[in-house]
């Protein structure tokens, strides 16, 4: 029990809110809320309210309650068993494996800038080459180990998100104060979307990604002096400075181009284009290309390898042929990231089957949302559960209220969840997608191929897995 003394927790309150900013925080989402206009404000606040809050402290409980071999495989298996406990995982890790051809072509379209032609963004041969060539750099790289591809995390973040970040604000205030006009005021008049219509508020399900990894942070509930008072302390610090920093960067795109013009991957170069060529500072615009790029690479590379390791303690436990439970000698799992590579490889070509490259990117955030959300459907169930089936055992922070406190804030969450879900399968007003019925039947067919293969993985595990371990 000594790790639980408060010499051992070393974390301050501010600490642990930056842990959570850097873990929640990109940029790969600003041109999606810029795009929006004033009603991102709604949209930021939705899901800060009724996801990112009950997230966090209803992962905190867990996390505190079961922290040896911890996450969401072992929550959700301790409440509803060892299949849905594999599901869980399967879930975050098949999320992932998707998301990443949405944040290289992300990548793709800063690097266009700095290869001055930003026309290549619109190019979905560039697109894909960049995002395999990305992808296969950074899972060669993870062979090494994490101390190799730390340092490339470490300076994407900085150089990367935190410096464009706080640019790009800066930017935007000075533009507003030399009074000159602002886009967003002239089409935008109130912070509520129109909710006629779910198609006008598509958005809002890529938007919840944004906030979604709280459930990582989580370990770190217990490294504080207080878990029940410094942890909500550290979240809604954390959440205060996220929606702030990404209203006012996507405010900042929103100011100087028309919504119908911002794409959803150069979004960001986009304003930056403007805002530098109104202070004559073009010779920036390259450099600021290669370090978005850099710092979307760099955000990549620690996601390859993290979600494949909880993947790999399913193998090792007997969910998984004993083929990918392989190591190397860095204990990297590198047959599940070979396989997940192909993954990845077979993803991104739905960049050629879509009219362009920002309606595949959203196409591609909506199955990643979906497919996370119904695990985080799972973790606030489990976070219910084990509140009657193991009351014994000690959480060093607990959902306030008691078992009411608990059904009240998971039942929030999943009730976020599900709205995000369903308007996820809704085409966004705001982009050509070509065929709507494509766009529906290709989510579909995701969520069954993706949901079921766990299922299916399971009907066939032999208990021969097991023992070659």
């Amino acid at each position: 029990m000594e790790e639980r003394s408060g010499k051992h927790r070393q974390l301050s309150v501010f600490v642990l809110s930056m842990l959570n900013v850097a873990i929640i925080m990109n940029l790969r989402g600003l041109p999606m809320m810029a795009k929006e206009g004033l009603p991102m404000i709604f949209f930021l606040l939705f899901a800060t309210m009724i996801f990112l809050i009950p997230t966090s402290v209803v992962s905190a409980e867990l996390a505190t309650g079961w922290p040896v071999g911890g996450g969401v495989y072992r929550w959700v298996k301790e409440a509803f068993g060892g299949r849905l406990g594999f599901m869980a995982i399967w879930l975050q890790w098949i999320q992932n494996v998707i998301w990443y051809p949405t944040i290289l072509a992300f990548a793709a379209g800063a690097l266009s800038y700095l290869f001055l032609d930003p026309a290549l963004a619109g190019s979905k041969i560039f697109n894909i080459t960049v995002i395999l060539v990305a992808y296969w750099g950074a899972t060669l790289m993870n062979f090494r180990g994490m101390k190799t591809s730390g340092w490339l995390t470490t300076a994407g973040v900085i150089g990367g998100t935190i410096f464009p970040g706080i640019l790009i604000i800066a930017l935007g205030v000075t533009w507003w104060l030399k009074g000159n006009p602002l886009e967003f005021a002239i089409t935008s008049h109130s912070i509520f979307p129109d909710f006629s219509n779910f198609s006008n508020i598509s958005f809002l399900a890529g938007v919840v990604l944004l906030f979604a990894g709280m459930e990582v942070s989580a370990v770190h509930a217990l490294e504080v002096r207080n878990p029940k008072r410094d942890y909500p302390k550290a979240i809604f610090l954390a959440a205060a400075m996220i929606v702030i920093v990404f209203t006012f960067s996507s405010l900042s795109i929103a100011a100087v181009i028309p919504a119908k013009n911002i794409s959803l991957t150069i979004g960001i170069m986009q304003g930056f284009k403007d805002l530098l060529h109104s202070f004559n500072m073009d010779w920036l615009l390259p450099v600021i290309g290669f370090l978005i790029a850099f710092g979307a690479i760099g955000a990549v590379t620690p996601w390859i390898v993290g979600p494949s390791k909880g993947l790999l303690a399913t193998a090792e436990d007997g969910d998984l042929p004993p083929f990918l439970a392989h190591t190397n000698v860095n204990g990297v799992p590198t047959h599940i990231l070979f396989v997940q590579g192909l993954i990845v490889t077979t993803i991104a070509l739905v960049y050629l089957l879509m009219p362009n490259i920002s309606s595949a990117f959203f196409l591609l955030t909506a199955l990643t949302v979906i497919l996370y959300l119904i695990m985080y459907i799972m973790l606030f169930a489990a976070a219910i559960k084990l509140r009657y089936s193991q009351p014994e055992v000690h959480r060093a922070y607990r959902v306030p209220g008691g078992n009411i406190g608990m059904w009240i804030v998971s039942g929030i969450g999943i009730f976020g969840a599900v709205f995000a879900i369903t308007v996820g399968f809704f085409p966004p007003a705001q982009l050509m997608v070509g065929s709507p019925a494509f766009y529906v039947i290709f989510l579909v067919v995701g969520i069954v191929v993706f949901v079921t293969a766990p299922l299916m993985i399971n009907l066939f595990k032999r208990p021969e897995w097991v023992s070659k371990h």
